[in-house]
């Protein structure tokens, strides 16, 4: 069954809505919202709160966002803040964001999964399981999006840490596509592809999705010291206009990713 086209009266425009010729697309790694380990464990969750706000993106686009963490919720609940009620993705969105997540994996304490926060009014949430082998549970977030009178299908990933994995998980990502979006539509897919050696880019361009970059590929990992592009976002029926990594101490404090946030003019 292909994704449902939106109905106007179904979907009022959300007081953030501006007039913007591009779209500003981030996509973030958020490490469950915790940094550290033993006695150095510290709980990130409310500075990303507030990094992600000042990204001021139409689409943010997570990965590793907890549902619910019993483990952590009682390590972390005598802190100052504490660790937030509900779910982290409801937390993180800005003021006037919808949002959509779906969980990925299943743990003994909690679960985690792909988010996406949006300025812009959401279609139905899918979900769709890529998990490669039963040691890494891996899915992909699908939500069309309405922007400027254009469908937008956005496809939240976070592929697998094997190569021969992420090569069989961009063939599932074609497939799927194939299967549930139409031929003419446009298309991102943002998220943590775990491609260290720069070998996706070529299979994603034989299934028409083209890496959004200006120049030099943006690093974005580790944050501290940024060596690796792992976070991207590949389109089709856009073009990049603009790519951006914020970068500093706040920033390669809060994950072990940096954000990367592109603008895409529709071609």
């Amino acid at each position: 069954m292909r994704a449902r086209h939106f109905s106007s009266s179904r979907f009022a425009p959300p007081s953030t809505q501006f007039t913007a010729n591009t779209l500003r697309v981030a996509t973030y790694n958020i490490h469950k919202g915790v940094r550290g380990l033993g006695v150095g464990k510290r709980l990130e969750i409310h500075n990303l709160g507030l990094g992600i706000e000042a990204l001021d993106a139409d689409l943010v686009c997570l990965q590793e966002v907890r549902l619910f963490h019993q483990r952590e919720a009682l390590h972390f609940e005598r802190t100052l803040l504490g660790w937030p009620e509900g779910g982290q993705a409801d937390f993180l969105a800005p003021e006037g964001y919808d949002v959509a997540y779906r969980t990925n994996a299943t743990t003994k304490h909690g679960e985690h999964g792909n988010a996406l926060l949006a300025r812009w009014p959401l279609g139905d949430v899918y979900h769709h399981d890529v998990s490669d082998h039963r040691f890494e549970q891996r899915g992909l977030l699908h939500v069309p999006v309405l922007w400027q009178g254009i469908e937008v299908h956005v496809i939240v990933a976070h592929f697998g840490l094997i190569h021969s994995s992420r090569v069989r998980q961009v063939d599932r990502l074609a497939q799927y596509l194939a299967a549930q979006v139409p031929g003419e539509a446009h298309v991102l897919v943002a998220g943590d592809f775990n491609d260290w050696g720069e070998r996706l880019d070529a299979p994603m361009h034989e299934r028409g999705l083209h890496r959004a970059r200006t120049g030099v590929p943006a690093r974005t990992f580790p944050s501290r010291v940024p060596l690796f592009t792992l976070d991207r976002i590949y389109t089709r029926g856009f073009r990049c206009v603009s790519t951006h990594v914020p970068r500093g101490a706040a920033w390669a404090r809060m994950s072990d990713h940096l954000p990367l946030v592109v603008e895409l003019a529709p071609d």
